[in-house]
């Protein structure tokens, strides 16, 4: 599969409390780090834009069970775990973008209420290839949003990880039927 200049790579929540050991870790999401680091390699050396997606999350966020949401303290502003994993490569041009920073809002896709889906359109970006963590919430809500967005998007199941492999599995049929595509990263040149 040969990248285009109207292409673009989103890796989605690559951050410290979502590796193993973290305090929401996605259980094998740090062996991702060396084949995903490959693929930032491509995008980067052929100039087509990347964008890392982070929960930024303000330390009282609705979604921590604190706050009586579903999840445990994960990813505050300004701690070691909102940090991008380590080992990941992260490109100087790379554009982060920040997601559910209000603590009143929760937010899984990296399209909702922020200016990624106009920076693509001003790019001129039609196909964007998806990785990252974790495969049936965030991953899952911005390849529907992408879709919705009218890009063709491709998933690359290997480096992708899930919270349970049969969420993760059910959540890839579902992308599939929604239109996208589910490749391996050896596909891409």
């Amino acid at each position: 599969m040969n990248l285009t200049a109207t292409d673009a790579l989103i890796v989605v929540d690559m951050q410290e409390d979502f590796m193993d050991g973290g305090t929401l870790e996605v259980k094998g999401a740090r062996r991702l780090i060396p084949s995903l680091n490959r693929v930032v390699e491509i995008f980067s050396q052929k100039g087509l834009p990347i964008f890392f997606t982070r929960d930024y999350h303000p330390k009282d966020h609705c979604s921590f069970k604190e706050q009586g949401g579903p999840w445990p303290s994960h990813c505050v502003q300004g701690t070691k775990g909102a940090q991008f994993a380590s080992g990941l490569l992260v490109p100087g041009g790379a554009e982060v973008v920040s997601k559910a920073q209000e603590r009143d809002r929760d937010a899984y896709s990296a399209f909702y209420e922020t200016v990624l889906g106009e920076k693509m359109r001003k790019m001129g970006v039609r196909r964007v290839f998806v990785v990252g963590v974790a495969t049936e919430y965030c991953v899952l809500e911005t390849v529907l949003d992408a879709i919705r967005e009218g890009l063709n998007v491709f998933v690359l199941t290997d480096l992708v990880a899930a919270v349970t492999k049969e969420d993760g599995q059910e959540a890839l049929k579902k992308m599939e039927t929604f239109g996208a595509k589910n490749v391996e990263s050896s596909a891409i040149e």
